[in-house]
């Protein structure tokens, strides 16, 4: 919301030394979000005057139009006598009024002004266009032109000659932008924030709202309800007799300017005028293009209209339309129809119908968005907006289109109204106190309460009637909050918690930590991504149409419609930030994250509103935390191009399988437990690539995850690099097989003895199933056993694989000898025979 410094003071009588930033900061201080202060004209100097066009030479022999022109600027430049101007434009004529800046002067953007010869002529100024001086190129033209739209400003006849210019367009202010939170809407109206501004600096409000207006009567122009619910007000005028010629004067189209909107005419330009006097939204009609009664109901399936934009757009049967006896004229509170709009171009509009309706927050931001319709109505009205002003606001409509086109109001008055009771709040009168840390007492909050707009009755126990245009407020800690902003955020003690003595981190929080360190120092980056994912994902990754990941807890509010799940995966936002980064130059990536996934519960749970008031107990607490969803806490990596750069040094090589295993694999030894990597095949994983990833959890196996390459269909369909790998596992399960803190590894005094050995086995046997065997067999005196070697050969024969070990043992207390080194060998060799039918190979 833009808030000219002119403007508002015409609601409270500010001080005249206040500047824009010294409001900015009352009203920042009362909560509202004022971004910055544009100085308009503050680099502006005159001569700058009102001008009339006395000759027109037309200049030939150039590439574009060129004009000598002779101009009236009366004693402005001294003499009196007619200032000659060179200038291109032409939708401006002879007797025409007009904005001249003399030399001497300097326009907005340190633009100097000075006499100069230009097309054989010497130019002595400038006529000024509403773009050279900041203020916009809409609606300055000359009606009589064809390019009457923009150019030249053209001044309506009755302005004197040599007037200053400055004051005349209101060229020097100072406008205050406002970010409008959702809980605001009333600052979305010069009402609302004058209304601030008044309670911050303890002045009485001019409240633009306070007019006399008739009541309804049985003459006024027929309006059917259809659906209460949707609008449960709807307020219309009559006004005859306008003149076609009749145009906006400057002062409202700059006051339009200035809050940001465009003029367009006379009629549109008071209706959104008085919107945003009053935030009430408001829509005219032309009446000669109305046919029948206006009803207000929901669309019928498939229905059509074509909007003021000029899109025609299918309706849905939850949309809330406008109707005349033809069918849909408009969307309620989103946009009016093209087929009753008020034709300015051709001056044919004299009559017009006036609506001011109060309609269903949520429904029309629904319709906004289902027809990816932002308006500036459709903005107002899901915020909330004051149901008590629409009468207001159609008489503030009517009574500008009297004075200022000539018109006359009808005396028949519609008003259809829905009951409905005024919302009350009961609330203990120390109750800002307990939520503020503060003792406010009970004069404080009433006066605050009263100053918002309350009516507070009662002493200890106050009963609060909330204000007509202040829906946000709907509980005792919303009205807490008004107490507590008014009286100063800056004012709230800063005060830190004391947490008991001797509590540390818990043992999750440090496997968290160390398995980030852990990642990190592998060469591993962290990458955060929103938890929101879109369904269409799960068939990019291939995963089946019965997979658990599927089942996905959905938002009733998402950030964006394509993507209204949350995640049950931590890949689809991993390889979306892999492929953004190779997409920009960056082809050797080694990603990570660890975060929660969510799955939803199996039954529907109905969650408590805990209070803050008191502490919840365990109870209130046990209640919520059964109500969320399920959400382990999961890692996962990605990697793609080069694991090792090439140099000097050797030659580099590419990330494989066996990097995402061995990622896996890294967790495990942060977590201090045994990980069981098998052959596996699981969604977006290639099948004869992927392995799954198990641990030993109170006697039993339990899967956490796989790891490996990716399957080509996955790669193709996400726009991954070739040859990506991942791996994801569930970080909580690890932690339950976790045998505490890793140990550090013991360095023995006593010499090592490694023993190597080569088994042949049947090419389907995982090679974890015969290490486990030789781990098993070798018995304690085994430290470490690694895999160093894997042969496929014709003298193997066809479907069978050498793999060989290299076995280490050690005592603690003393030097093996070498017959017990070869038992321990044996035993091993003899284990992995049973169970994986391995023989030596010789």
């Amino acid at each position: 919301m833009r808030v000219p410094l002119s403007w508002l003071r015409e609601y409270v009588d500010l001080p005249a030394t206040e500047t824009g930033r010294d409001v900015q900061a009352k009203l920042v201080s009362a909560g509202l979000e004022v971004e910055r202060v544009e100085q308009l004209g503050a680099d502006l100097k005159g001569p700058l005057v009102v001008g009339q066009v006395l000759t027109i030479e037309e200049l030939e022999g150039f590439k574009k139009p060129i004009r000598f022109c002779t101009v009236d600027v009366g004693t402005a430049n001294g003499t009196g006598e007619p200032q000659e101007i060179v200038c291109g434009a032409r939708n401006f004529a002879v007797g025409d009024k007009v904005v001249v800046v003399l030399p001497g002067a300097v326009l907005p953007g340190n633009f100097a002004i000075a006499a100069r010869k230009t097309y054989g002529k010497t130019s002595h100024g400038m006529i000024c266009s509403g773009d050279e001086l900041g203020m916009g190129d809409d609606g300055w033209g000359s009606p009589q032109t064809e390019s009457g739209g923009g150019g030249i400003i053209v001044l309506p006849p009755e302005h004197e000659v040599g007037t200053d210019a400055v004051e005349l367009l209101e060229l020097v202010d100072e406008v205050l932008d406002i970010a409008v939170t959702p809980d605001r809407g009333y600052a979305l109206s010069m009402r609302g924030v004058a209304r601030e501004a008044a309670t911050a600096y303890g002045l009485p409000l001019r409240d633009p709202a306070l007019l006399d207006v008739p009541g309804p009567n049985a003459f006024g122009y027929p309006v059917q309800v259809s659906d209460p619910q949707g609008c449960d007000r709807f307020t219309a005028r009559t006004v005859t007799g306008l003149s076609p010629e009749a145009r906006s004067p400057i002062w409202l189209r700059r006051r339009l300017q200035k809050a940001g909107m465009r003029p367009i005419s006379l009629a549109v330009d008071i209706t959104n005028y008085v919107m945003l006097e009053l935030g009430q939204p408001l829509h005219a009609y032309d009446r000669s293009r109305v046919q029948g009664t206006i009803g207000v109901r929901r669309a019928e399936p498939g229905e059509k209209l074509t909007t003021l934009d000029g899109a025609k757009r299918t309706l849905d049967a939850e949309d809330l339309v406008i109707t005349d006896d033809r069918g849909p004229i408009g969307l309620a509170g989103v946009m009016g129809g093209a087929n009753t709009e008020i034709d300015d171009t051709e001056g044919t509009t004299t009559e017009v119908v006036v609506e001011a309706a109060h309609f269903d927050p949520i429904s029309i931001a629904r319709t906004a968005r289902r027809h990816k319709l932002a308006s500036e109505a459709s903005k107002r009205f899901e915020r909330g907006v004051d149901p008590e002003a629409t009468s207001a606001a159609a008489q503030r409509t009517v009574d500008l289109l009297v004075l200022l086109a000539g018109g006359t109001a009808d005396g028949g008055v519609t008003e259809v109204i829905a009951p409905s009771a005024p919302h009350t709040i009961s609330i203990p009168a120390n109750h800002p106190d307990k939520v503020a840390g503060v003792d406010y007492g009970r004069e404080t909050v009433v006066r605050r309460l009263q100053q918002v707009g309350c009516d507070v009755y009662g002493q200890d126990e106050l009963i609060v009637t909330v204000p007509s245009w202040r829906p946000d407020l709907t509980d005792p800690n919303d009205l807490a909050e008004e107490v507590i902003r008014l009286e100063g955020y800056e004012n709230l003690p800063s005060t830190l918690p004391k947490p008991p003595a001797g509590l540390g981190l818990t043992d999750r929080q440090r496997l968290h930590r160390r398995v980030g360190r852990a990642l990190a120092g592998a060469g591993y980056v962290e990458a955060l991504n929103y938890p929101f994912i879109g369904e269409h994902v799960f068939d990019q990754l291939g995963l089946a149409a019965d997979d658990p990941k599927r089942r996905v807890v959905k938002l009733v509010n998402p950030l964006s419609d394509e993507e209204p799940a949350l995640r049950t995966t931590l890949l689809p936002g991993l390889l979306q930030a892999l492929r953004r980064n190779d997409g920009r130059g960056s082809h050797d990536l080694a990603l990570f994250e660890t975060g929660l996934v969510f799955h939803p519960q199996d039954e529907l749970r109905v969650a408590v509103r805990l209070p803050v008031d008191r502490r919840p107990t365990d109870e209130e607490i046990a209640s919520l935390t059964d109500a969320l969803p399920v959400q382990p806490r999961h890692a996962a990596a990605v990697l793609a191009g080069a694991r090792e750069q090439a140099g000097w040094w050797g030659k580099g090589r590419p990330a494989d399988w066996a990097d995402a295993v061995e990622s896996a694999r890294t967790l495990a030894h942060e977590a201090g437990t045994e990980l069981l990597v098998r052959q596996g095949q699981y969604g977006p994983w290639h099948p004869g690539r992927c392995a799954e990833l198990a641990v030993v959890v109170d006697g039993a196996e339990r899967v956490i995850g796989y790891a490996g390459e990716l399957h080509p269909r996955v790669v193709k369909a996400l726009g991954l690099p070739a040859r990506t790998c991942a791996m994801e596992l569930n970080l909580d399960v690890l932690e339950q097989a976790s045998a505490g803190l890793p140990k550090g590894p013991h360095v023995s005094t006593f010499p090592v003895a490694t023993q190597d050995v080569a088994l042949v086995v049947s090419g389907d046997v995982p090679a974890a199933d015969v290490e486990a065997a030789l781990r098993e067999g070798a018995g304690e005196l085994l430290e470490s056993i690694r895999l160093f070697d894997v042969y496929e050969g014709e003298q193997l024969g066809e479907g069978r694989k050498s793999l060989a070990y290299a076995l280490r043992f050690r005592a603690d207390d003393r030097t093996l000898t070498v017959d017990e080194a070869s038992a321990a060998r044996d035993a091993a060799v003899a284990l992995a025979g049973e169970r994986a039918g391995a023989v030596l190979r010789s």
